[in-house]
């Protein structure tokens, strides 16, 4: 073992924790509470909530501080279980410590429109805090709600008043610990020395095919020492007080994370199954009776005793009068800083000032620049209305050009700037950026290039299941990146990630646009974004009033070019493909409509009156152009139109010669409008 504390035996000098007999029985009753769920629906995962029930009695019986009455009290211990699956160790302590989860939900757990899903997720049941279930994913979520504590404490605490104190702390298995989403954000978690974070590692040797052996043979707690933790190793993961022990130094701890191996036996409690790959899933719910009968629990099934009933009852109270205690402290600071009461009101609300659009700066007319450098600017000017807006990038600031100037970076010295430099990171800092989203205070965003969003794609779509606030900004968006080559040029990114339920997909034409794409991005409230910015310099399309811009971005289509003949074709684009659009349209003559159609999502939820206005229902003479797959354009155009695209990866060369090379100009345009017979 490396560096670490190995805890084997209670130590005199931590405090001692009381009450071991009544949370031994709420531990085997916890069991049962599981075993008989998942026997019932046959289906769901018993090694975690068997194994760890004594960790999840520690965590709720004795060490968290919550309000079960309050779900979402501010001030909470987070508490996030990373290994999803084994959703009813959650469920079952949720239950038992006092929050509006009853018993109905456990005996209907993975039924339809229960509060006890198959993995948690986030706003469907009181206390999860996040969306799990992929694995890692939990990881990054608790390394954002701990970079979101530290924040928050640096912006609201005061020397008076200390409102924000708490504690993060995830559950995560060894498969967590495998998927390389979790190693990128313990590492930074490491690197940010942020301890006000715990990982409980339940470290039962077994994965889901075999034994953990068969895949992996590392010390992973040598990992998390070397990572900058401060590691500590529980032998028997079946000590309460070792737990509690553990739990208290963790709490006590001031420069680094904390990392705890808890070495548990999973299915504990089944002995057929106990300690093997067979203990993982639902294999031991058929052995339930027996199981029920060697944890001392009676036939009854979903039972809880009395006894354990009192002690969380009396414990919740408890936790209220310390909640209540806090009110006092809160109270006092809001008087005595009502500006900051109002912005952390803000920032609860996910409120943005109702004038924010007229915040940012009017381009130059005859401007030509990239929409990731006018997005520069923008971010800036939006920075100084909504002071809770935080922005990060995968070691590329200098070519997102996202990075909020004045405000300073959060480092472990400086909890209080609002850049987050993430390094070369791109899948924690997705599932980072979801972690300050659930935390619920700030406004968060990341950004690196738009090919590299696949490398995020679990963690954006789990803020889309999760209806999460939150944006990211992808640029270097088509092949005009140019000499990087296929490998860089995004041609299908796009698209796949427009097919994501619940994500907005924003590609503005020119700076107006992106004006625009950042204020929508922002005002969304229940879904999460992404802003598609291009590397090359674009035309600012002063024909078009800046009003008609910005707004038609939050419609997500407008009509950029109204013809002023009678009707004969309608030629939609996005992004830097709008000026190819409108050139072409002049060519091909007065009859011609131009409709920018920067985010489709948007704009199939306007009422049908303005998509019609927009995108006559019976006028079938449509095209699009898009530097990119062509399929997902159809439903526009329809089988008769003409979609100009690329179906096909990019090249090597300067991005105008790809451009062209590729058929994304103005000749091909008006060439496939002739040939297509679009125009009379």
């Amino acid at each position: 073992m490396g560096i670490g504390l190995i805890i084997t035996a209670p130590q005199p000098h931590l405090t001692i924790m009381q009450n071991q007999e009544i949370l031994k029985r709420a531990a085997d009753q916890a069991r049962g509470l599981a075993i008989d769920a998942i026997h019932a629906c046959s289906s769901g995962h018993l090694g975690l909530p068997l194994g760890a029930a004594e960790v999840g009695a520690v965590l709720f019986g004795h060490d968290l501080q919550v309000d079960p009455s309050d779900a979402q009290w501010i001030n909470r211990d987070r508490f996030i279980l990373s290994a999803g699956h084994g959703s009813m160790f959650l469920y079952g302590w949720l239950h038992l410590a006092g929050f509006d989860l009853p018993m109905e939900e456990i005996r209907n757990f993975r039924q339809l429109h229960s509060k006890t899903p198959g993995h948690p997720e986030y706003m469907e049941t009181p206390g999860v805090e996040c969306t799990t279930g992929p694995l890692g994913q939990g990881v990054g979520n608790a390394v954002g709600m701990a970079i979101a504590g530290k924040m928050v404490a640096a912006h609201f605490n005061t020397e008076e008043h200390e409102i924000f104190n708490h504690q993060v702390v995830v559950l995560a298995g060894d498969g967590c610990l495998q998927e390389g989403v979790a190693a990128e954000a313990a590492t930074l978690a490491g690197h940010l020395a942020l301890h006000n974070l715990t990982l409980i590692y339940d470290s039962n040797d077994v994965t889901l095919d075999a034994m953990a052996d068969a895949s992996q043979s590392e010390s992973v707690f040598d990992r998390f020492a070397a990572y900058g933790f401060n590691c500590i190793l529980i032998e028997d993961g079946h000590d309460l007080q070792a737990i509690a022990d553990a739990l208290a130094q963790a709490r006590a701890q001031t420069e680094k994370p904390t990392f705890i191996e808890v070495k548990t036996t999973i299915a504990k409690g089944i002995p057929e199954v106990a300690g093997t790959a067979g203990g993982h899933g639902e294999g031991g719910a058929k052995f339930a009776e027996a199981a029920r009968q060697g944890l001392g629990l009676p036939e009854e099934t979903f039972y809880v005793s009395g006894e354990v009933r009192s002690f969380f009852e009396d414990r919740k109270a408890h936790q209220v009068e310390s909640r209540q205690q806090w009110d006092v402290t809160f109270s006092a600071w809001q008087a005595a800083n009502p500006e900051k009461a109002s912005l952390l009101a803000s920032g609860l609300n996910r409120e943005v000032p109702a004038d924010l659009m007229e915040k940012v700066q009017v381009f130059e007319e005859d401007a030509k620049v990239a929409t990731r450098a006018a997005g520069s600017q923008i971010i800036n000017d939006l920075a100084q209305a909504v002071p809770l807006l935080i922005s990060g990038s995968a070691d590329l600031h200098g070519s997102t050009k996202n990075y909020i100037k004045e405000v300073g970076d959060f480092t472990a010295d400086n909890h209080a700037g609002r850049n987050i430099l993430f390094g070369i990171r791109e899948h924690a800092m997705g599932a980072i950026v979801n972690g300050i989203g659930y935390y619920g205070i700030f406004r968060p965003s990341g950004a690196t290039f738009a090919v590299f969003a696949d490398y995020m794609r679990p963690s954006v779509r789990l803020a889309a299941l999760s209806n999460l606030p939150v944006f990211h900004i992808w640029t270097h968006d088509s092949v005009a990146v140019g000499e990087d080559g296929p490998t860089h040029q995004p041609v299908e990114t796009v698209s796949g990630l427009r097919v994501i339920p619940n994500l907005d997909v924003i590609r503005p034409a020119d700076p107006e646009e992106t004006a625009g794409a950042f204020v929508a991005a922002l005002q969304r409230t229940n879904g999460p974004t992404g802003l598609i910015l291009t590397r090359q310099g674009v035309p600012n399309l002063s024909e078009i009033p800046v009003s008609e811009r910005r707004e038609g971005v939050l419609k997500g289509g407008y009509i950029a070019k109204k013809e002023t003949e009678e009707l004969e074709l309608i030629i939609m684009a996005s992004g830097s493909e709008v000026s190819v659009a409108m050139e072409a349209a002049q060519q091909l003559g007065d009859s011609v409509r131009v409709v920018s159609m920067p985010c489709m999502e948007r704009f199939d939820r306007q009422d049908s009156a303005y998509r019609d206005a927009v995108l006559p229902r019976g006028f079938r003479h449509r095209m699009a152009v898009e530097a990119g797959v062509s399929d997902l354009w159809r439903k526009y155009v329809g089988l008769e139109g003409v979609v100009v695209g690329i179906d096909r990866f990019g090249l090597s060369a300067p991005g105008g010669t790809v451009l062209s090379e590729l058929g994304i100009s103005v000749d091909n345009v008006v060439k496939q409008a002739a040939l297509a017979g679009l125009r009379h």
